[in-house]
């Protein structure tokens, strides 16, 4: 076992929860800090408390992290537990969540029917939070869910993190993702007009997320789209995917100076520009 430190769980006791609704989709969110709010959105099986940690880190850089609990068990580590415990819990997670309604996972050149709920929930957030607009964090299934709700103003720092929707199947889905033609057009608009500016997060090799996703989103968007990309020797040793994927959280090695580590430090500055402006350092620096 590596000496090195991992990805900090963060306390899932210390956050505030609530119920929001939109439409007929209603869930629980999850809340705690001061600010401007950070939209994060949990990567399977569920908001395990390694998401809960970076959730911390965004309170700590001055804004409100909010966590809706879209799926899963929140809380529960998804290592813990023997194997098959662990098994069960990521498969059966992950099956429910593919055949519900609100998620597309295979659909092509569509964006989820929850953007509407998550559009809606970040508008609640900003009136509710305050400041110039909300930062919205997407990781594995719902890393392209940040790019969907970038059609929306109100959202200034979008970060797409290992987006693996939709599942990369064939040539085709390997060089799309889960938005709408029309949602990307918005988007693409917004990057010509007002700057915005998009953060993708992936470790090559990945095949869940495949390089060819990365290049069809850098065509779409010209430089507006920043990507990030690891080498998988980048990773944490003792990260339980047989390749490294989840870049903020089981993946990361929580060092200054690693490469994951710099790229959660992009991630905090991103929102310390868009949301908080000269209030904030110039370059956060996590604690380790």
């Amino acid at each position: 076992m590596s000496t090195r430190a991992r990805a900090p769980d963060g306390d899932l006791t210390s956050y505030a929860r609530e119920t929001f609704r939109h439409g007929e989709l209603a869930r629980d969110v999850l809340r705690k800090g001061r600010g401007p709010a950070v939209l994060i959105l949990t990567e399977l099986p569920g908001i395990s408390p390694q998401v809960l940690g970076f959730a911390d880190r965004v309170v700590a850089l001055g804004c409100t992290a909010v966590l809706p609990d879209l799926f899963g068990e929140a809380g529960r580590d998804p290592d813990a537990g023997g194997f098959v415990a662990r098994l069960a819990y990521g498969l059966g997670t992950a099956l429910r969540v593919c055949i519900r309604r609100e998620f597309t996972a295979l659909a092509l050149g569509k964006s989820a029917p929850v953007i509407d709920f998550l559009r809606a929930l970040a508008a609640r957030e900003h009136a509710r939070c305050g400041g110039p607009g909300v930062g919205v964090v997407g990781m594995c299934f719902t890393g392209g869910f940040a790019l969907a709700m970038a059609t929306d103003a109100r959202v200034l720092a979008p970060v797409l993190s290992q987006p693996s929707l939709p599942l990369p199947l064939g040539a085709a889905r390997r060089r799309t993702i889960d938005c709408s033609a029309e949602d990307l057009a918005r988007v693409r608009s917004r990057c010509a007009a007002d700057g915005l500016t998009l953060l993708g997060l992936r470790f090559h090799d990945d095949p869940l997320v495949p390089a060819e996703r990365f290049a069809f989103l850098r065509e779409q968007l010209g430089d507006a789209f920043v990507a990030v990309e690891l080498d998988q020797a980048s990773g944490h040793p003792d990260d339980t995917m047989r390749r490294h994927h989840s870049v903020l959280t089981r993946a990361l090695v929580d060092v200054p100076g690693e490469p994951t580590h710099a790229a959660l430090t992009q991630v905090l500055a991103l929102f310390q520009q868009k949301l908080l402006g000269p209030r904030a350092a110039a370059r956060p620096e996590p604690e380790a």
